[in-house]
């Protein structure tokens, strides 16, 4: 077992309360940290660093997760961040999932200021502009990760990105790419236009489809994918704030894609032209702006 205390924090202690007050947004807005529940997510935020330090600052384990996962305890006392072993129930006390894997960690807001993803000069940008489930926003974080995007943004009208079940929807991608919040939909179409990114509205209604935009070769350059409400998609004023409305294409009988299904096609597409012969960038193994 990892060298912890041996005794169990107490139900009454004031850090548990802390700790769970934090599955309330008000509290995670006041106090600017949030949970990250399970091994993976716990992981990655042990390993994460931001300007103000370590991400993770605290850490309740039960004691069968703390023997399970003695190199994430580990981790976590190496980043500094207090550890504590607490029973199961005191776990699912702070923890916000119906099955807790015994591994709760507190963590400080890691978003990025939206000016300092423009000066990165992205390629691509995945842009949440109206997107309220937070099921969803975590997924579509985690596809823009995968697919080698450079930061993900979420406007001022989208979910709150450290909902509990946004993040454990990333699978700690969360703590793998930037993330700006809060940006109003127009400052974030102006500025990443401005930044030099072709801005791509993705709604099922679109008058372009993505398979003619790959066979035209216009798919390669920097490029950000505006995605909206998986029920009402897009409002037509958020369309026409972009150069393009591209649909997925349906090729069977599937009335349409989910919206963190079309992101993931919308962004692998994206990543596919841009690492081809004239794209902009190799995106696997993409070293960032010089």
């Amino acid at each position: 077992m990892p060298p912890v205390g041996p005794e169990l924090i107490s139900s009454r202690s004031s850090r548990v309360a802390a700790a769970r007050r934090l599955g309330k947004r008000n509290f995670r807005g006041k106090e600017r940290l949030f949970l990250a529940e399970g091994p993976q997510a716990v992981r990655e935020a042990a390993a994460h660093r931001t300007g103000d330090g370590a991400t993770l600052v605290e850490l309740f384990a039960t004691p069968e997760a703390a023997e399970r996962y003695a190199d994430i305890v580990g981790g976590a006392r190496d980043a500094g961040a207090r550890v504590h072993l607490a029973s199961e129930q005191v776990v699912a006390d702070i923890s916000t999932t119906v099955t807790p894997q015994g591994l709760v960690g507190v963590c400080r807001f890691l978003d990025t200021p939206f000016e300092r993803i423009l000066a990165a000069r992205p390629r691509l940008v995945a842009v949440l502009a109206h997107v309220r489930d937070p099921g969803n926003a975590g997924t579509v974080l985690r596809c823009a990760d995968a697919a080698g995007a450079d930061a993900v943004v979420l406007t001022d009208a989208s979910v709150d990105l450290y909902n509990p079940k946004a993040v454990r929807a990333s699978v700690g991608s969360l703590f793998h790419l930037p993330v700006a919040v809060g940006v109003p939909v127009e400052r974030a179409v102006t500025g990443l236009r401005e930044a030099g990114v072709r801005l791509l509205a993705a709604d099922g209604a679109g008058d372009r489809d993505l398979d003619d935009e790959l066979d035209k070769g216009t798919m390669g350059g920097p490029t950000a994918w505006v995605f909206g409400n998986e029920a009402w998609g897009l409002p037509e004023e958020t369309r026409a704030l972009t150069d393009a409305v591209v649909r997925v294409p349906i090729h069977g009988k599937a009335e349409s894609l989910n919206l963190a299904t079309a992101a993931a096609v919308c962004l692998y597409a994206s990543a596919r032209a841009q690492r081809a012969d004239g794209g902009c960038r190799s995106v696997t193994g993409n070293p960032g702006p010089a």
